[in-house]
């Protein structure tokens, strides 16, 4: 109930419950600390030395802090960051016992004033900034995302604590009994850091661990020098820098109307303990209830825009109404915000960076420049107040012009911080792929080897990919191909040098002419009949009527593929009549003609155009024997005739002829959009074969093109919706032209959400109807129900993935193409740093209105938790009769077969009516078993 609880409120999830309690008691102590000494010392040095002072302590801050983050990083590259942080409480808790025993025996005087302002500064930022390392180094981006707002309610739960218990025992006890509880308290969060050393940082985080001890090079590098190689880090530098030189401003102008306003010391730090302790019950309110909202909703980016817009408007009101109440509303903007959704954002925005450098620079920006920022405010505070004795009021109009920058800085900061989640993922992958990385100039020296020495599959295969290249780097190797003992490479050989204007293999290829292969000869005689000077007609008179059969075969294939743009020629060498006496002797003699012979045939009759011969290329394309059905294919793609559609889309139905028959197709030219729009129309289109018709429509660029590729968005198959998205994620980068609505692929987006969500709640019941079975021993009888189950969910997970690849394929189209592959690389990988990094990398790229229905899909993906009650999305257990019907809804073929078989070994006849659709679905194979299955229920009844 309470995890329960905890999990729908402030987003903690089972394993991070304990840890997080014991990171905000940890700040909580902290800032108890801090609330409790602050309001003591500033109401000393205030009434003592008067808020003129307060520059020139803004100023000492700078030039000590600076000198100090020195030592401290020194510190911090020498020892462990453990040890760092226990040392500093140590001296902390020991220099406020010390000022309890000042405070008890009035030895306060204005040096020692001095030295604890600048030490108490010191304290906040240096205790803060480890404490926000720690947590950077204990959650990965994910986690601090969700988690940051819950532990950050800490740190303000302490400000109200320690700002209400300095309003109470200062007044009632002293200021010194204040102070040595304070020291106290301190002490206590050295068991603390101990504590989450041992359970999350020396074992969860071996990975940042190992990658600390790795980089010696960072270890050699400053702060600064880290700082300004980094767009990303400069940007937060300067952020954070302005963020304190404003907030002394507003800090300034609170005090000095504070103190001209109550001129009693106990009352002034009376006065600062309540409103310090209010301000932080409203940011304890915006931290518990608001800033995860508001951060999952926004984002880091635009969430750090709050503050500074808030704090202009209050500037702009100031300036209107220059009163306390005014400068009290403006304190508390700074001291709520600041302190909830800004501290939250800040410490998201410098996730992205390395651990080793994160912690180096981030303790340099927290100490150095915070206290550099604090100066440089003081030096102006004294400059205007001072030497121009300027009103106070003038310091809001420095305010509103350092707000502007800073608003201009945050947009800039949105950019690295891009960048950096990028450069983080792709080094990642590299490091996950760099055994698989080749250089092109090892391509080329791998590809001349297997050239020169491979086998035949490898030299086929290579060849193949030679058009990537110059094609003159590899002449003379594949010359050398023409002498290799396989025909089929000398084929390719072939036809690779026809296109190689420079260079001549006549003689070579003239010697090939007398083999005993049918293609070969056709190939050679086609070179010869272009490359060599021999007249035409010399050329045919010889061939044609050639003692050599393979010759003479050649020669009239060589004569049809002529026809095609020289009709005269085919005229004149009696075309038609030879490929008819060809015919005439297949048809008499069917069985004694060899296959290359009917090859040769099919492909003359496409070339010659005969059409009163194309029934021969149809019953052609319906043989048994693969070797027509793939000439008889080509024949198809050659002539481009309507009639043979229909068979080439079933043909993409078979693996071995599939290749083939989409390259046939793509040969009709842009017409076969049109007819394919036409059958899907009529309703004549199989589901199966829609799944192979994007590759055929992407190949051409026009409206009708996306047309029907948009439609198949739609299709219930998961398959065909994928390879629809890729065609048109092709077309789109082809054609910047052609207009693909982004509205219908936001609804697209919508749909693909909707359907993993669905699929994931059936895989979920059906698991647990699985898991049901165990518990009851019931698996043994149920052998068969069982194994259903088993391969139903199988085929959901293939869904599931077709789907999440659909999606991102999607977003490529709506989003840098580049950025969204990079993301789903990141996604799929093995690395769990890749993965958190690609996640927070969509979080923030993605729109709200995507966002809210893709990014749950995608991190429980990452996350990986298969349970119905995951805090990730929301998921209902279903019955199986509830789960078969949702899949006959939205399945394709092979889900319904899977369905119908469940029924079948269930035997249960609750799932009758599911079945009687089924019995008139288009696939045969499920209207079979589903008809069956029917049959067998009957025969139960009777």
């Amino acid at each position: 109930m309470v995890r329960k609880l905890l999990s729908k409120t402030f987003g903690l999830r089972d394993g991070e419950i304990f840890i997080s309690f014991l990171m905000q008691l940890y700040i909580f102590l902290i800032i108890t600390v801090l609330l409790i000494v602050k309001p003591i010392v500033n109401a000393l040095f205030v009434s003592k030395l008067g808020a003129d002072s307060l520059p020139f302590g803004y100023l000492l801050v700078a030039i000590i802090a600076v000198s100090t983050s020195y030592f401290y990083n020194r510190a911090i590259r020498k020892l462990s960051l453990v040890k760092v942080a226990i040392i500093s409480l140590i001296i902390f808790s020991l220099a406020f016992l010390a000022l309890s025993a000042i405070l008890k025996f009035s030895l306060a005087s204005n040096w020692i004033l001095y030295f604890y302002y600048v030490f108490i500064s010191l304290f906040a930022v240096i205790a803060t900034s480890q404490f926000w390392i720690f947590a950077n180094m204990v959650f990965n981006a994910r986690e601090a995302k969700r988690i940051f707002g819950f532990i950050g309610a800490g740190a303000i739960a302490g400000g109200i604590f320690g700002g209400y218990l300095t309003s109470v025992i200062a007044p009632s006890f002293g200021n010194e009994v204040a102070t040595f509880v304070a020291s106290i308290l301190l002490l206590g969060c050295i068991p603390i850091i101990k504590k989450v050393y041992e359970i999350r940082i020396r074992y969860l985080n071996t990975f940042k661990r190992k990658q600390v001890i790795a980089k010696q090079d960072v270890l050699e590098s400053s702060a600064i020098k880290l700082i300004f190689n980094s767009k990303h880090l400069t940007y937060i530098a300067l952020i954070t820098g302005i963020g304190v030189f404003v907030a002394k401003l507003v800090d300034f102008q609170f005090s000095d109307f504070a103190n001209k306003a109550i001129s009693d010391p106990d009352d002034l730090a009376a006065f600062f303990g309540f409103w310090f302790s209010t301000f932080n019950v409203v940011a304890l309110t915006i931290q518990l209830f608001l800033t995860n909202k508001i951060l999952t909703k926004l984002g880091v980016s635009s969430t750090l825009l709050i503050l500074p817009l808030a704090i202009g408007l209050g500037c702009l009101l100031f300036l209107t109404f220059p009163e306390l109440w005014v400068l009290v509303l403006i304190k508390g903007i700074d001291g709520s915000f600041k302190q909830s959704i800004n501290k939250a954002s800040v410490e998201l925005s410098i996730m992205p960076i390395p651990t080793l450098i994160k912690n180096q620079a981030k303790s340099y920006i927290d100490v150095a420049v915070d206290s550099i920022a604090t100066g440089i405010a003081g030096f102006l505070l004294i400059f205007l107040i001072k030497r121009l004795d300027l009103d106070t009021a003038y310091i809001t109009i420095i305010i509103l012009l350092f707000v502007f920058i800073w608003i201009l800085l945050i947009y800039r900061l949105r950019e690295a911080y891009f960048e950096s989640f990028k450069k983080n993922i792709q080094k990642t992958l590299v490091a996950e792929n760099s055994d698989i990385k080749i250089t092109k100039e090892n391509s080329i020296t791998n590809i001349k080897r297997v050239l020169e020495g491979g086998n035949e599959a490898s030299i086929l295969e290579v060849i193949t990919r030679l058009g990537d290249f110059n094609s003159k780097i590899f002449q003379s190797s594949v010359v050398k191909l023409l002498k290799h003992p396989s025909n089929k490479v000398k084929i390719q050989a072939i036809d690779f040098l026809h296109d190689i204007e420079d260079v001549s293999v006549l003689d070579e290829v003239k010697s090939l002419v007398n083999e005993k292969d049918d293609t070969l000869v056709y190939v050679a005689l086609e070179y010869i009949l272009e490359k060599s000077h021999m007249d035409e007609n010399y050329f045919f008179t010889n061939y044609l009527n050639h003692e050599n059969e393979y010759i003479a075969n050649g020669a009239l294939m060589a004569l049809a593929k002529q026809n095609s743009y020289n009709s005269k020629l085919g005229f004149k060498y009696n075309l038609a009549e030879r490929l008819n006496d060809k015919i005439y002797l297949f048809k008499a003699d069917e069985n004694t003609v060899r296959k290359e012979v009917i090859a040769g045939l099919l492909i003359s009759i496409a070339n010659a155009r005969m059409t009163h011969h194309y029934h021969f290329i149809s019953e052609k394309l319906a043989s048994k024997t693969s070797y027509i059905v793939k000439f008889a294919t080509i024949a198809a793609g050659i002539t481009s005739d309507e009639l043979f559609i229909e068979d080439l889309l079933h043909l993409t139905l078979k693996k071995k002829h599939r290749k083939r028959a989409i390259g046939a197709l793509k040969s009709y030219g842009p017409k076969i959009i049109d007819i394919i729009l036409k059958l899907d129309k009529e309703d004549e289109l199989k589901g199966n074969v829609k799944k192979y018709i994007p590759r055929i429509i992407e190949s051409f660029n026009n409206d009708n093109a996306i047309k029907i590729l948009t439609r198949l968005l739609k299709n219930k198959n998961s398959v065909t919706r994928l390879a629809a998205s890729n065609s048109l994620a092709k077309l789109k980068k082809k054609n910047s032209n052609l207009l693909i609505s982004r509205r219908l692929i936001k609804n697209q987006v919508s749909r693909e959400s909707s359907y993993y969500r669905n699929i994931l709640e059936i895989i979920i019941s059906v698991q647990n109807n699985i898991n049901e079975e165990l518990l009851d021993d019931k698996t043994a009888s149920n052998q068969p129900i069982y194994e259903a189950r088993k391969k139903l969910i199988v085929a959901l997970e293939s869904e599931l993935e077709n789907t999440l690849e659909n999606l991102f394929k999607l977003l490529s189209m709506l989003y840098n193409e580049e950025d969204i592959n990079m993301t789903y690389v990141g996604i799929k990988s093995e690395i769990k740093e890749a993965k958190i990094n690609s996640l927070e990398f969509l979080d923030n790229l993605l729109q709200t209105e995507i966002k809210s229905k893709v990014l749950p899909i995608v991190e429980y993906y990452v996350v990986d938790d298969k349970h119905y009650n995951s805090p990730i999305i929301s998921l209902n257990l279903l019955s199986e009769k509830k789960y078969l019907e949702i899949i006959m809804r939205m399945g394709g073929s092979h889900l319904r077969l899977l369905i119908v078989e469940l029924i079948a070994v269930s035997k249960n006849r609750n799932y009758v009516p599911i079945l009687l659709p089924l019995k008139k679905y288009r696939s045969k194979k499920v209207k079979k078993l589903a008809s069956d299955t029917y049959n067998n229920f009957k025969g139960f009844n009777n």
